[in-house]
Order: structure tokens, then C-alpha cells, then sequence
């Protein structure tokens, strides 16, 4: 029997373990910064502005030095761009003209709007690119790392880079999903329209049944708004239901007036989403062409008594 040779008997080798600098330790740059140190990584150098910053850098990068953004980047494999998004492109501008970016260092942001483009002018001068989008909203504590797991990662970055991206997505205990450069910015409005104004819609929720006597509403509401979550990702827009759905002019009508009187700006959302989801209704086949005209001219009323 041959005898392997020892190459093949050799373990696989280990990914190589980058230096790490973090630019922005707020609420996603200290989280991230730490599941890459958990993952085997050294980061080796943070910049923080405020108060909170440092105080989220010394609770997740302990003994992490805090520098210049200068200095982060000085000896750094992969520098952490974790910065706001409109503060993300002058960054970018100011490190290449300072002479702050090296050849063959990756620098990766978090920002849900931009691709890799953003870091063109890195690019540039030798920079490589990853655009690496957490699909999570961040405390800025420890619980963050758990809920990193299995938590998807929208990922941009040029072809050649797409392995290493993907590679510090799964290191980190995420789920890589490619996002098409020239998506980006559509993809971050569906996550921001869904999410942020799915908060907006419940603490409005939550707002009237208050205003209507009802005594701990969202103990009210919780198992109520988590089947109808669980129905649309389920269903889509067979899911719908209520009197929107079900062309019930009168109840909405009724809706609109008393949300007038205690809530403007709810009544002005609910008409909007009301709408909308009459259009969904119609072309879904809940609701029936003759109802929805109704249910529209309803609506178109209504507005004219608020005139």
C-alpha cells in the first residue's frame, strides 16, 4: 500500500489573521470590530469622536488604543470605515490626498447605501475595496455579537475580492448575500422602508391604543403584528386582511375621521397605507374592482372634509 505523501497528511492552512483598525466605533464599528478580534483577528488601533464611542470601544475593543484616523490606518491590514453614510465619501477623499491609504490594504465600510465605488479614490492608489452591509439594527453592546449569528450581510466588492469579502462575513458569524453594485442604494431603501418605518407604524399603534384607554397596548398588539409579519413573508399580499381588503368604505371612512381628531399625522399615514394597500388588494384579487372604487372615493372624501 503507497504510504501518503506528507503534504497530503498536512492540515489545511488557517486563513490569514489580519491587523484591524476601526474608524467609527459607534454602534456597528465597536460590534463589528469585536467579532472580528473574536474570529482571530487583532485589532490593533480605534478612532472614536464621542463620548459614547469611547466608552463603546473601551466595553468591546478592551486595550484597544484610540488614535488619529492617521494613525489607525498606519499599520493596518484591513481598516474598518464605520462611519455615517454622508460622512463616508469625504473620509474616503481625505485619507488618499493625506497619503493615509497603503497599497494592498482592504478597506471595508458598513454602509447599507454604497457599494465599493465609494472607496474609488482608494482604489486608485492600491486600496481593495469591500463593502460589507450588516442586515441588523446594532445596541452598541455585547448582545450585538450574539445576534450577529446567522445574521445576513448585504456584500459588494469587485470579483476578485468577492472570496475575501464573503470569507470576513462568515468569520464575523454571518450570512453573506451578494448585492449587484448597481443596487445598493434600492436595496437599502427596501431594508430602511421596511424596517424604520415598521417602527414608525407600531409606536403609532401603540400611541392610539393608548389615547383609547387600553392599559399596556403592546401586550395587545404583539401577538397580533407577529402573525401578520409571519403571513406576508409567508403569503406576500395574500395575507392581507381588514377593511381595506375586504372593501369596507364605511369602517375606513370611520377610521380616517376619528384618527383626524385624535392624530393627524397617523391619519395621514394610515390614508397613504390605505391606499396603497387597496392597490395591492385589487391586483392580488382580494378585493373586487367595483369595492376598491368605493373604497377610493372614500378616501378622496374624506380629505375633501379635512379642506
Amino acid at each position: 500500500m503507497t504510504e501518503p505523501h506528507p503534504v497530503d497528511q498536512a492540515p489545511a492552512a488557517a486563513p490569514p489573521r489580519l491587523r484591524v483598525g476601526v474608524v467609527g466605533t459607534g454602534r456597528a464599528g465597536a460590534v463589528l470590530g469585536a467579532a472580528l478580534a473574536r474570529a482571530g483577528h487583532t485589532v490593533v488601533a480605534a478612532y472614536a469622536v464621542s463620548d459614547l464611542s469611547r466608552l463603546r470601544a473601551e466595553a468591546l475593543l478592551p486595550g484597544v488604543p484610540l488614535m488619529s484616523v492617521a494613525e489607525v490606518l498606519a499599520d493596518v491590514d484591513l481598516a474598518l470605515l464605520t462611519v455615517p453614510d454622508d460622512v463616508l465619501p469625504g473620509l474616503v477623499t481625505g485619507l488618499v490626498e493625506t497619503g493615509a491609504v497603503r497599497r494592498g490594504q482592504f478597506l471595508a465600510h458598513a454602509s447599507g447605501r454604497f457599494g465599493f465605488g465609494v472607496l474609488d479614490a482608494a482604489t486608485r492608489v492600491g486600496g481593495l475595496p469591500l463593502a460589507l452591509h450588516p442586515v441588523m439594527t446594532f445596541t452598541g453592546t455585547s448582545i450585538d455579537l450574539a445576534r450577529l449569528s446567522g445574521c445576513p450581510f448585504g456584500v459588494t466588492a469587485p470579483d476578485q475580492l468577492r472570496p475575501v469579502a464573503e470569507a470576513l462575513v462568515v468569520e464575523m458569524g454571518g450570512d453573506p448575500v451578494w448585492v449587484d453594485e448597481g443596487n445598493r442604494v434600492l436595496y437599502h431603501a427596501a431594508l430602511a422602508h421596511g424596517a424604520n418605518h415598521l417602527v414608525t407604524l407600531v409606536t403609532q399603534t401603540l400611541g392610539l391604543l393608548s389615547s383609547a384607554g387600553v392599559e399596556q397596548p403592546a401586550r395587545l398588539v404583539a401577538p397580533l403584528l407577529s402573525a401578520a409579519l409571519d403571513n406576508a413573508l409567508r403569503y406576500g399580499d395574500q395575507a392581507l386582511t381588514g377593511p381595506v381588503a375586504r372593501g369596507d368604505a364605511g369602517t375606513v371612512s370611520a377610521h380616517v375621521r376619528e384618527l383626524a381628531r385624535v392624530d393627524p399625522e397617523a391619519r395621514t399615514a394610515y390614508v397613504a397605507l390605505a391606499r396603497v394597500t387597496a392597490d395591492r388588494a385589487l391586483a392580488a384579487g382580494l378585493l373586487k374592482a367595483d369595492a376598491a372604487e368605493a373604497l377610493l372615493d372614500a378616501l378622496v372624501r374624506t380629505e375633501e372634509e379635512r379642506r
